[in-house]
């Protein structure tokens, strides 16, 4: 199965933009400059440049750099944790159907598309983006975390896993983490369809009635 890539934002306002438009344009240009330049060397002239628009129209909306980056974050994150709620909602109750939800999500087109996945590492990554990660987003990591867990629990005991379920979803955590670096590291890398699959190799291996290397088991 191909998969056709996602452009990373919207298309961009007209130059007489509403308010919240044009504040989106900025976020979507400031994640397309952490994705090029990285955390350091993002500043309020890249990001003007790159909306096409003053660089006095990005300290009007944001004052400041810090405060750029600080609402970049908090639009990323938002962003992740509307996509994977509305999915588990989406998804029937049974805890198979809800973990494949949840790993289905996290390589839905826009979560996944390489600029988005770059601008995750440049906070993630740098020594001044780690603190503001974790002032911004540590409440969203725990209540994801807190989900997956109790997902993985049910599903264990349905039977057939025989490991703890709080580390069957740290493992699958760190998998989907570490398939997401390899998307945008790798010389070559693999494509979106084969990065979930390998994250469905994982699923099976600990629930071998509700997975395989392709997905959700019919009836599991």
């Amino acid at each position: 199965m191909s998969v056709t890539p996602a452009k990373d934002g919207p298309t961009r306002p007209p130059r007489k933009a509403s308010r919240e438009s044009r504040r989106e344009q900025l976020l979507e240009a400031t994640i397309e400059t952490l994705a090029t330049r990285g955390h350091s060397r993002t500043t309020l002239s890249e990001v003007a440049a790159a909306a096409d628009v003053s660089h006095g129209l990005v300290i009007f909306h944001f004052q400041s750099k810090d405060r750029l980056l600080a609402e970049t974050l908090l639009y990323l994150a938002e962003e992740y944790r509307e996509n994977w709620t509305r999915a588990l909602a989406a998804a029937p109750t049974r805890p198979a159907a809800q973990l494949d939800a949840l790993i289905r999500a996290d390589f839905d087109p826009r979560i996944c598309a390489p600029g988005r996945l770059k601008a995750w590492c440049a906070f993630w990554g740098e020594a001044q983006g780690r603190p503001l990660y974790q002032e911004k987003c540590g409440s969203n990591d725990l209540e994801y975390v807190r989900v997956l867990e109790d997902v993985c629990a049910r599903l264990a005991a349905e039977g057939g896993c025989r490991f703890g379920s709080d580390h069957v979803a740290r493992v699958l955590r760190v998998v989907i983490e570490g398939v997401w670096l390899d998307l945008i590291t790798m010389t070559a890398p693999y494509p979106r369809d084969e990065a979930l699959r390998t994250v469905y190799v994982c699923a099976a291996a600990f629930f071998p009635r509700h997975f395989d290397e392709t997905g959700l088991l019919p009836d599991a």
